[in-house]
Formats: structure tokens, C-alpha cells, sequence
């Protein structure tokens, strides 16, 4: 398989990667039943290094096999989508087209499930809005309503925290800061986690000495889960 491969033949090759036993156990880990986020998701039960080892063979596959695949109901499939777009995003001459594909792709719901959004936003979205030296976009994501647009705009923030800048989750924090949805929570405390053991772990602490009786007690356990138990006591005694 390669980037002259058609959509049906990436598909059949997944298809055949796949695990009954595996999949099911994604059915139940994903929250796919009635009423629960992931709900009607359909999984193969193809692992995550498999799906990279298949990116890597596609890449420079063409935008519009990409979108055929973007648009499958089947989640490994869409996960595989995502992973080749960030791999043609990266060896662009010109990415913006990539970007656009990408911001298509989650504003149509195709980026909707958490490991599709932490596999995807951050080096494609966040990493394009660190070339621009800006975070008004993700200020727009992360003010969404819609569960999987918000996390976008909280996990893009990894792009600059990677390298050395805390001002993006700073920015986007104080937008989702009270939101209880398990998924937001995780991801703001993770990111806040992120911040300061990459960057500036005194920001973190004065974020968190100002915010702590706002934020929701996930988001709180993740973000101070590299501090000592002194100041973790000290935080949650806050909250």
C-alpha cells in the first residue's frame, strides 16, 4: 500500500487488520453505548502503532482519498485519515490546504472521539498556529459548545507548550474552566500539567493559587500531578 493506493484498497487492508476481540473492547473503552459521547462509533480493532505503520507508507497520499476516508464511519479508518494528514501537513510545501482539510474534518464531526482529537490537533492545528504566532483561533475552538471543537482548542495548546511557551493554554484555560465534562476536564488539567513541567512549572503554581476554587476536580488532580504532596495538599485544600 502506498500513496497511489485507492480508498477502498486502504480500507480493505485495515479491514483485515482487524480484531473481533479487540474491537469490542474498544466498543466498551470508547463510551460508544446510548447516551455516552462516543456513542454509535464503530471500531475494528486495529492498534494504534499498526495505524502509524500504515500513515507512514501513505504518505503524500492525495486530499481527496484522505476525505473519502475521513468521512467512513468505521473509527480506525477516520484515525488513519487523521494520521496521513498530519504526516502530508508536515512535508507540505505549502500546509495550508492541509490545515483547512483539517478544520473541515472537525467542524463536520469527523474528529469525534478523544484519541482522534489528541492524535491530530496538536501537530496539525496547533502546530500551524505556532508557525503564525498566534492563539486567536484556538480561543474560537475552546470557546465552542461542542465537546470535540473544545478540546481542540484545549490539546492544540501542546504545539506551543512543546516549544517553550505557556501564554496558549493561559489564554484558553479561563474559556473552559467551567466546563465539568469528564473529557474537558481531563484535557485542561493535562495540558496545565504539560505547562509546567515543560515550561514554567511558577506559572502553573500561580495559576493554579488563583484558580483552583474554580476548577473541577479532575482537571485539578491532573494538573498538579508532578507537584509534591505538600502542594498538592495545599491545592486541593483550596478547591
Amino acid at each position: 500500500m502506498n500513496a497511489e493506493s485507492t480508498t477502498d484498497e486502504i480500507v480493505a487492508e485495515v479491514v483485515a487488520a482487524g480484531s473481533p476481540e479487540r474491537a469490542a473492547s474498544a466498543q466498551r473503552f470508547f463510551k460508544t453505548g446510548p447516551g455516552e459521547y462516543g456513542e454509535g462509533d464503530r471500531f475494528l480493532g486495529v492498534a494504534v502503532p499498526v495505524l502509524r505503520s500504515l500513515a507512514t507508507r501513505l504518505r503524500g497520499l492525495p486530499a481527496e482519498v484522505v476525505d473519502a476516508l475521513l468521512a467512513n464511519e468505521l473509527h480506525e479508518i477516520r484515525m488513519l485519515a487523521l494520521l496521513v494528514l498530519a504526516e502530508n501537513y508536515r512535508r507540505a510545501d505549502d500546509p495550508a490546504s492541509w490545515v483547512e482539510q483539517y478544520r473541515c474534518a472537525v467542524r463536520a464531526g469527523r474528529v469525534n472521539n478523544w484519541d482522534l482529537v489528541d492524535c491530530s490537533a496538536a501537530p496539525i492545528l496547533g502546530d500551524w498556529l505556532v508557525q503564525a504566532d498566534g492563539v486567536d483561533e484556538l480561543l474560537r475552538w475552546a470557546a465552542s459548545d461542542g465537546l470535540w471543537e473544545r478540546r481542540v482548542g484545549i490539546v492544540a495548546t501542546h504545539a506551543f507548550t512543546t516549544g517553550g511557551r505557556s501564554d496558549a493554554i493561559l489564554a484558553v484555560a479561563p474559556l473552559v474552566i467551567d466546563d465539568r465534562r469528564d473529557l474537558i476536564q481531563k484535557a485542561l488539567g493535562w495540558m496545565l500539567r504539560e505547562m509546567g513541567k515543560r515550561v514554567d512549572e511558577p506559572a502553573l503554581l500561580d495559576f493554579l493559587e488563583t484558580n483552583a476554587a474554580a476548577i473541577g476536580r479532575t482537571a485539578l488532580s491532573y494538573a498538579i500531578e508532578r507537584l509534591s504532596p505538600d502542594q498538592r495538599k495545599h491545592f486541593r485544600g483550596l478547591s
